[in-house]
């Protein structure tokens, strides 16, 4: 009896010109991870060409894909991603088997990079989240309460973009890169300026002392008063949060949005600079440093360890027969595109 698939296949839609419809299906044909292979000639318009459904076992959806790149069908055709929630089928679990690992731990490049390219845009929707966040994080620093703080840290965008800049680095695309840096070179500044506004108003208008010093306010305090214990979290959260996104494991995410001080320390830098408190305005600024140094270094690692075994897997897939079939070229090395 066959059993039920989780996560363990994602769906193909591919549009192959007339010309390489056949080498295509060779391809698909001949690797052992990819199964449920339907053929509709003729019915793609625009791009016009065959249309080819297929389901891969995660592990092996990039190589999959960086074969039909070979054929340029992504120049000529389409290539479509799609997620596969369960499926009953003998043949999806003899696929899963047949790609070498386990599907939880399968990276699918085109899709961490197309995921990670929409988090990294500068938008209104981004700034007005870092500036809600450094609101609500000033306000939890003013009445000492955990729960605003740990809101703040989920209301906090920028792990998005930090994830942009790591994919970047790993990847050498210096205008990914760039378009991830914009949103924190602006974010920060503007959810800080937002902390500082909200403060002046607070004071004035009697909401808050007219003294406040984070030595007397427990959260302040920490936010201020960065150490060794704040690098190792954050370190270690860089490496769940880039896991979350890279691997089937994405409910992790919030976890990590929840255990990293950047967002409570841009407010805390506002609030300290509006009180005139340099010691904790320093340490903030600190704080914050530390806490994007470590998750981008931790990102950063975790990216090229994933990248390293997606190159063997990639290495051993080009000595398949099923290459040769579609008239790729078996085994050597792999020219960089």
């Amino acid at each position: 009896m066959a059993g039920s698939s989780l996560r363990g296949v994602l769906h193909l839609r591919i549009v192959a010109p007339a010309d390489r419809a056949d080498r295509v299906l060779e391809l698909l044909d001949g690797t052992p991870s990819v199964c449920n292979i339907i053929v509709l000639p003729g019915a793609a318009r625009r791009p016009a060409g065959d249309v080819i459904l297929c389901d891969v076992a995660r592990e092996d959806v990039s190589v999959v894909i960086s074969d039909l790149r070979e054929l340029e069908i992504p120049i000529d055709g389409s290539i479509a991603i799609e997620a596969v929630e369960s499926e009953i089928s003998r043949a999806a679990d003899a696929a899963d088997q047949a790609a070498s690992g386990s599907a939880a731990d399968g990276v699918v490049w085109e899709e961490v990079e197309a995921r990670t390219s929409e988090e990294a845009e500068l938008s209104l929707t981004f700034l007005a989240f870092m500036v809600l966040a450094a609101i609500i994080a000033t306000v939890g620093i003013y009445l000492n309460t955990p729960i605003l703080i740990v809101g703040a840290m989920v209301v906090g965008p920028e792990f998005g973009p930090l994830a942009g800049l790591c994919v970047a680095i790993v990847q050498r695309r210096r205008a990914l890169a760039l378009r991830s840096l914009l949103p924190l070179a602006i974010g920060f500044p503007l959810a800080v300026t937002a902390a500082w506004l909200t403060s002046v108003v607070f004071r004035a208008t009697g909401l808050t002392p007219a003294e406040f010093s984070s030595a007397d306010h427990g959260l302040a305090s920490v936010i201020a008063s960065p150490d060794w214990f704040t690098f190792i979290v954050a370190f270690c959260a860089g490496i769940a949060g880039v896991l979350s996104l890279t691997t089937a494991k994405s409910g992790a995410l919030i976890g990590v949005l929840i255990s990293v001080t950047t967002i409570p320390a841009a407010a805390n830098i506002g609030v300290s600079f509006a009180y005139r408190d340099w010691g904790a305005w320093r340490g903030s600024q600190e704080q914050l440093a530390i806490n994007l140094g470590a998750i981008v270094l931790a990102g950063v690692l975790t990216l090229s360890v994933q990248r390293w075994a997606y190159r063997r897997r990639r290495a051993r897939h080009r000595r398949e027969p099923a290459r040769g079939m579609a008239g790729l070229p078996v085994g050597g090395r792999e020219r960089s595109r």
